[in-house]
């Protein structure tokens, strides 16, 4: 999952069929002045999907909301990405640059250190929607912007880190980074967004540029896409609809039309699946387990229900900046009195074991060897006490002071399965002392300010989707922790702070041999179990409800959605 920086600036509604339909025009007439013939694309009528979440912005490089994700995997590609098989593939590039085929190659820097030099070719006929090629320059102003501290985008650690672009020609160009890395070729996070479009917008004022972007501004503007779909209508709070993208160089995707539906609550979203509203669920964003096991019991002769085990974290972020929060020994007797295995097993049917660290035991690199808390109120109880929580006043724990172990907790409002799990562990804490206190936000609110600002106050309930050895350092590493100073980039929401972590983080990325690098994540992981600045919950498994009619959908395990092969979806006859 796996999300930094974002406004939650308000959607225009751009609903008027007589507005798309110019956008269309207008983009087909650009594509066919100076863009390549457009393969035919559509027949298959309309695609409603839907989802639990509504974006709470567009821009590719602005927050890291899997709703925006999802959704922008149709409209683009990422320049690198990892496939269904967990390898990394190019996506918008050629050829993957490696040392073995010299794309890749090791640089002397200035300061007496080794970098990396990687030479990219972009696909040669890909094109933005109102005909305008994807070139180096959409390239360059992508890293400018990443790197301007102003600009209010996500992973600016990774724009920070290339020191240079040498741009060779309109289609390829070399990145400059200033260190070696194990996975030196992952450009994963570089989405490139137009310079033709973008650049005037971001250099009348680089501080506003994430309140003014035209994927937000003006977001079926053709000229904001080169994937199989572009945006023809959005209306904030509740849909975004698509239609093929004429510039489109790759497969020709099959419907007409794909409508993706935000519908917050999980239960109405299951009626409407049922009513025809909609016609699938998707596995990214949709029921969480028990939901889909009791929905297939009922319907599954009617259709088809994927599960698919990966690398989705569900967790409790600690607000460690709460002088509550501060005490490890508080921290460990909040997970000491949640039952977690009754959880797996009462709510998702055994799907969703318990989490013990953030490394999935699906990853190559995750290890047993860490510290785990069984459920064990009395163990919970004495480290409350030993931390100085030792009177009851009405069953809820006091300081010396007199002031009340009581935290807020939050979580994503209409999420049927987490606002249970939410009051299952409320009451379970209740049971040790401990005062939970519920208030949840929508998903756009609660993703979109909340989390990417720091104003939770004590406990915030979320999921992270990982790809495969993730090096967690947008996550834990302390100059990753947002503030107002750095525009809120990074996704240290917790405020953890620990050097030996630091330099474990730096060490690991950089670690070319993998053994020695196991040994390294070893003790990330250890370290993520002692300090606990996230309490573990467990590892979930999406469950994809599709029509019988719909083939080509095709789970990852990790954070890449399905819809970044959209084009490969297909209705068939049944």
């Amino acid at each position: 999952m796996a999300q930094s920086t974002c406004t939650g600036m308000a959607f225009q509604r751009l609903a008027a069929p007589r507005m798309a339909l110019l956008s269309l025009v207008l983009g087909l007439a650009a594509a066919l002045a100076g863009a390549p013939s457009a393969k035919a694309a559509g027949g298959s009528g309309e695609l409603k999907i839907g989802l639990t979440q509504f974006p709470s912005t567009l821009h590719p490089n602005i927050d890291s909301m899997l709703a925006k994700n999802y959704v922008l995997a149709m409209t683009a590609r990422p320049i690198t990405a990892f496939d269904q098989e967990w390898q990394l593939i190019c996506m918008l590039c050629t050829e993957l640059p490696t040392l073995e085929n010299g794309l890749a190659r090791k640089a002397p820097l200035p300061d007496g250190g080794e970098g990396m030099a990687l030479t990219y070719t972009l696909q040669p006929e890909a094109t933005w929607g109102d005909g305008t090629p994807v070139t180096t320059r959409d390239v360059v102003f992508t890293w400018e912007a990443g790197r301007n501290p102003e600009s209010g985008i996500s992973n600016r650690e990774l724009y920070r880190r290339i020191l240079s672009v040498d741009v060779i020609d309109d289609k390829t160009f070399t990145l400059h980074l200033d260190r070696v890395t194990f996975r030196y070729n992952a450009i994963n996070d570089f989405r490139l967004v137009p310079a033709h479009i973008e650049r005037p917008i971001f250099e009348a004022a680089p501080a506003e540029y994430r309140n003014r972007t035209a994927y937000d501004s003006d977001p079926t503007n053709p000229g904001l896409a080169f994937g199989p779909y572009r945006i023809v209508e959005i209306v904030k709070g509740s849909h975004v609809a698509l239609e093929p993208n004429p510039t489109w160089w790759g497969e020709p995707p099959a419907f007409d039309r794909i409508t993706v539906r935000a519908i917050e609550n999980t239960p109405a979203l299951e009626a409407n699946l049922l009513s025809g509203a909609i016609d699938m669920i998707a596995g990214e964003l949709g029921l969480n387990t028990d939901q889909a096991l009791a929905f297939e019991r009922r319907h599954g002769d009617d259709y088809q229900v994927i599960y698919k085990p990966g690398l989705v974290y569900e967790h409790i972020d600690l607000q460690l900046e709460n002088p509550i929060l501060q005490d490890v020994r508080v921290r460990r007797a909040l997970l000491h009195a949640i039952d977690r295995d009754a959880l797996n097993e009462r709510l998702f049917g055994g799907k969703q074991p318990p989490a013990h660290a953030s490394v999935s035991p699906l990853d190559k690199v995750h290890s047993d060897d860490v510290r785990r808390y069984a459920y064990d109120p009395a163990r919970a109880a004495t480290l409350l006490e030993e931390a100085g929580w030792r009177e009851l006043r009405n069953g809820v724990r006091h300081d010396a002071a007199g002031e009340p172990l009581a935290l807020e907790f939050m979580t994503t409002a209409g999420n049927r399965t987490r606002e249970l799990v939410q009051q299952v562990l409320q009451n379970q804490w209740k049971q040790v002392g401990i005062d939970a206190r519920i208030r949840n936000e929508p998903a756009r609110v609660y993703f979109g300010e909340t989390l990417d600002q720091r104003k939770h106050k004590g406990l915030a309930m979320f999921g992270w989707s990982s790809s495969p050895e993730n090096v967690p350092r947008s996550t834990l590493h302390s100059e990753e922790i947002p503030t107002e100073a750095n525009g809120w980039t990074g996704q240290n929401y917790t405020a953890y702070r620990n050097p030996e972590m630091d330099d474990l983080l730096d060490r690991t990325e950089r670690e070319l041999d993998f053994e020695t690098r196991k040994a390294l994540w070893a003790r990330i992981q250890q370290i993520y179990a002692r300090d606990l600045p996230v309490l573990p919950l467990y590892w979930r498994a999406n469950a994809y409800v599709l029509p019988k009619w719909l083939e080509g959908v095709r789970p990852t395990g990790h954070q890449y959605t399905t819809t970044l092969w959209v084009e490969e979806w297909r209705r068939v006859a049944r």
